[in-house]
């Protein structure tokens, strides 16, 4: 497809067969393995995640392979298709390193991958589910930031690091190139913090004397992990979207079940108002998330714009729909029984994760040449 033909390509948005099948399979395992009395009682232990229900979604349904192609060992699937995993994980709030392995630290292996080596070794290892690796920079890193991250050594101390907690390997950027880290080797520290979002929990991440494998020189590297936050934020957005169509669903549900004086609360004008707003922001940002996906999933010149309006519309969504479902279900959205503060506290992590909205709207300022907000 040549240049020309890409850039007049309409986006596809709509869901494919195939894709619908892969939901269906993630939904059902989801539902049997990530109920919402297990995640809150996953959360309130030591051990947030479920070992098996990774190894399923991993290994069994082959999810953790959909980026890679055959011949490396994956599905030879697209980003839509990882899409499609990610909503539904988001709609379950489910503790999974899905995002940070198969998606962020999978698309920086895949850049560096062609020439075989230690990189596609690796990638073989995490598409077949056993092993998980995590790149080791705050959570919060923005695409544009990945030049700046490679920078000083591998001894370092970074904070705010997204499910090392989970991870075997690390993947550490540097002045001299990118490194694999073993998390079990000497001379690497993985503090758990307290975090907001506990579905998704933070370490900070000490390294001191520790060694590990060149991965590829600085050049190279910088560009891989640029390419890998941008697949992150870019797929995030569809993990936005489950989440706020869960809370969407469940409030609406809610309100036609509640009673007051005699009548459903849902059909009271003022929430039918409000929930009708809420259905369109939803629907908005099903097609803002659909298109970043299907721009990194055929490689579109404009795949670094589409990402960061999904970015700077989604995230907004999912915060609006958690907190619409919190306060429309009353006294129970309160209480910790309930899962709605796991998918308000999920929203607001996500706000700030690969980039805040407003970082993401002065990129879209910057690739359509207009002044920034």
């Amino acid at each position: 497809m040549t240049a020309q033909t890409e850039a007049d390509r309409t986006p596809d948005l709509l869901y494919s067969e195939a894709e619908g099948d892969l939901r269906a399979a993630v939904r059902a395992l989801l539902a049997d393995r990530a109920d919402a009395p297990k995640v809150i009682a996953e959360v309130e232990s030591d051990t947030p995640y479920d070992l098996r229900l990774w190894e399923s979604l991993a290994a069994g349904i082959g999810a953790a392979g959909l980026l890679v192609p055959e011949k490396l060992g994956g599905q030879g699937a697209t980003h839509r298709e990882a899409a499609v995993v990610l909503e539904e994980l988001g709609r379950a709030v489910a503790p999974a390193p899905y995002l940070t392995s198969s998606v962020v630290a999978t698309e920086i292996l895949l850049a560096l991958a062609d020439g075989g080596g230690p990189a596609a070794g690796l990638l073989g290892e995490l598409a077949a589910g056993g092993k998980v690796a995590v790149l080791a920079l705050p959570f919060a890193t923005p695409p544009a930031d990945a030049p700046a991250a490679m920078a000083g050594t591998v001894d370092r101390q970074v904070t705010g690091v997204a499910e090392a907690a989970a991870a075997d390997v690390l993947l550490v950027p540097t002045a001299d190139g990118l490194y694999a880290v073993e998390t079990g080797g000497s001379g690497v520290t993985v503090q758990p913090l307290v975090p907001l979002d506990l579905t998704r929990p933070l370490s900070t991440v000490t390294l001191t004397g520790a060694t590990g494998t060149r991965l590829a020189e600085a050049g190279p590297a910088s560009a891989a992990v640029s390419r890998g936050l941008l697949a992150g934020a870019g797929l995030l957005a569809s993990e936005q979207l489950g989440l706020a169509e869960w809370c969407l669903t469940e409030t609406v549900r809610y309100t036609r079940e509640r009673h007051q004086f005699n009548r459903p609360v849902g059909s009271f004008q003022s929430l039918k108002h409000r929930m009708a707003q809420l259905w369109l922001e939803v629907v908005s940002a099903r097609a803002a998330a659909r298109n970043a996906a299907d721009a990194l999933a055929t490689g579109s010149p404009d795949a670094p714009l589409a990402v960061a309006v999904a970015q700077a519309y989604c995230s907004g969504v999912a915060v609006q729909a958690a907190e619409e479902c919190v306060q429309l279900h009353g006294g129970i959205g309160m209480t910790w029984e309930h899962p709605a503060h796991l998918y308000l506290k999920r929203a607001k992590a996500d706000s700030i994760a690969y980039g805040t909205a407003g970082r993401h709207r002065a990129a879209v300022a910057g690739l359509v040449e207009l002044p920034a907000p």
